[in-house]
């Protein structure tokens, strides 16, 4: 408890160190760090709730800095003197209103633009789907409700009512593999489940082996164990490969060429690493939908369950709608 009698937020801190060579390892975390929404409040000391999903970024991002020839610590803090948590949301509220006001400014320029002249309607049309992307990526990081949002959207929503935007995503095309070799074996990977996790395990059960049994261990890593994978954990045999999600590492390996499946991939992806990639306008809800799952439950067979009626009924969706 804090001295006016309510409970004290809980942050998780990343206290990092990247070696001087090579150069892009600076900008590839600099970017992370952004596209996570974490702020800092030292010298390469980031800051973010601490909440589940903000936990498997930050290991994420430590295994790609340790990779890197880097050293880092994630901490779990409270802050006592110095910096109070109000100090800290109110450095998330600035930091999002800026991304706000510059997603604002730049809509307004190109409905501005369009007004005046109607021939650069195709110019204004894509700034409107890039800059609902860059919102959505902003909201997905808004922890503390930041002010700006409204005025963006607003001004957002008038361009794309002017260019009648549409957003359409070419699917990716699937390695062939053999779902034999992944039947009849069971599948181990972290408690806590989040997204990715829980759509690979959807994408196991539905497409792979009905019968497939989860277990869920504490720690991240575990040793390999015959007759079992381990997915979306450090060392996995199915896990993050490049920029890709466990989901789509494991949708590529069994290679079912469904526009459907490849929809929700993408949707997955833009949830889980947060780089706008494919800017699914259907991200920001379903991302949503999970975190409800998440908030409502610790129990992963019940995440589980709930997380797979969501993925099943968004399939169907993409299904009738032809993608």
């Amino acid at each position: 408890m804090n001295d006016t009698g309510t409970t004290r937020d809980d942050w998780l801190l990343l206290v990092h160190q990247l070696p001087a060579k090579p150069a892009y390892l600076r900008v590839k975390v600099w970017r992370r760090l952004q596209a996570l929404g974490a702020v800092p409040i030292k010298n390469a000391v980031h800051v973010l709730p601490c909440t589940e999903e903000a936990r498997e970024d930050f290991a994420w991002l430590i295994r790609e800095i340790l990779e890197g020839g880097g050293e880092a610590t994630l901490c779990e803090a409270r802050f006592i003197d110095g910096l109070a948590d109000a100090d800290v949301r109110g450095l998330f509220d600035q930091a999002r209103d800026e991304d706000y006001a510059t997603v604002a400014a730049e809509a307004r320029a190109l409905l501005e633009g369009v007004q005046a002249d109607p021939a650069k309607m195709d110019e204004a049309r894509a700034g409107a789907v890039r800059l609902r992307t860059r919102l959505n990526q902003i909201a997905a990081i808004d922890f503390f409700g930041a002010h700006g949002r409204a005025a963006a959207s607003g001004v957002l929503d008038l361009l794309e009512t002017t260019t009648r935007e549409r957003n359409e995503m070419p699917a990716n095309e699937s390695v062939q593999a053999p779902l034999d070799s992944y039947k009849g074996l069971r599948w181990i990977t972290r408690q806590g489940i989040h997204v990715d996790r829980i759509a690979t395990a959807w994408l196991v059960r539905r497409f792979i082996d009905a019968g497939a049994v989860f277990t869920f261990v504490p720690s991240r890593s575990v040793e390999a164990v015959s007759g079992a994978v381990r997915f979306d954990m450090m060392d996995g045999e199915v896990t993050h490969e490049g920029d890709r999600c466990t989901f789509e590492v494991l949708l590529g390996r069994i290679g079912l060429a469904d526009p459907a499946l490849q929809a929700v991939a993408e949707i997955i992806h833009d949830i889980d690493l947060k780089d706008g990639k494919f800017g699914r306008a259907e991200a920001d809800g379903i991302r949503v939908l999970i975190a409800g799952i998440c908030m409502g439950t610790k129990d992963d067979e019940e995440r589980l369950a709930r997380g797979m009626a969501v993925f099943d009924d968004l399939l169907g969706f993409f299904r009738k709608k032809g993608n």
